[in-house]
């Protein structure tokens, strides 16, 4: 699929991931809109790169909506990145003082992580199906799901479930939606050092790096970028869930 000329989504755009994504689609001749809930970051990827930002809340149809059509408007949605954050609540099942974990804290995660991802991925595939195919494809959505899906750590009970759920979605969305010709592949990132991390990335640079196989460090955004564009012009991935981690495989603590 040729993403030059095409309009592209990128949910959580104006995090780490999420920019490195737009700036990558951008530089290659995407139209991006940016939906996020980071005003300030937002609005300055908007006046350097000219991309349009829409302040959105994942969990929210209007919000997701309204992204949507601002990315209609520019040009053929094609593209639909959804690389989104949010709260999240962790624990043992049964703490030390013999309290079972909170369920609303539970509900809360699965709906950011989880239900979010859902919503987006829904509302850009019809999107896409109302478009012309070019051939035989009208576009590739790519959500974000994380190796706790697989090895979630003790604690991880509400984030596993969440990402795992992401996992468990892809092939089924991919079988769905192949009438429509619109291809849907998962990123599973290991321990990725974004700007979030602030002055903690040295610590969790020195704690995780040297338990990567190769290469001996913390993935960087530009990788994961580097792996949505891969997506996009590869039309025969789909379904598919792609572990980018350096070989990490989580220990339980």
């Amino acid at each position: 699929m040729q993403i030059s000329g095409s309009s592209a989504l990128v949910v959580g755009g104006a995090g780490g991931l999420g920019e490195a994504t737009v700036r990558r689609l951008h530089a290659v001749g995407a139209k991006v809109v940016v939906a996020d809930l980071a005003d300030e970051h937002g609005k300055a990827l908007e006046e350097e790169l000219g991309v349009r930002y829409m302040r959105t809340d994942a969990t929210s149809e209007d919000d997701v909506r309204a992204a949507i059509e601002a990315a209609a408007a520019a040009g053929p949605l094609r593209i639909s990145v959804d690389a989104h954050g949010g709260p999240a609540t962790g624990g043992r099942l049964v703490g030390k003082d013999g309290t079972p974990l909170d369920l609303d804290g539970f509900r809360k995660t699965l709906e950011y992580y989880l239900t979010a991802v859902f919503n987006v991925m829904r509302l850009a595939a019809a999107a896409m199906g109302r478009q012309e195919p070019v051939d035989g494809t009208r576009g590739v959505i790519v959500n974000t799901a994380s190796i706790a899906a697989y090895e979630g750590q003790t604690g991880q009970i509400p984030y596993a479930a969440a990402k795992g759920g992401v996992v468990s979605m892809t092939l089924v969305a991919a079988r769905d939606l192949s009438p429509l010709g619109i291809r849907v592949v998962t990123i599973a990132p290991g321990t990725f050092l974004t700007p979030a991390y602030g002055t903690a990335g040295d610590k969790l640079e020195a704690f995780w790096g040297p338990q990567v196989p190769h290469p001996m460090r913390m993935g960087r955004s530009p990788e994961y970028a580097a792996l949505v564009e891969h997506i996009c012009e590869n039309d025969y991935l789909n379904g598919e869930v792609v572990r980018l981690d350096g070989a990490l495989r989580f220990p339980p603590k």
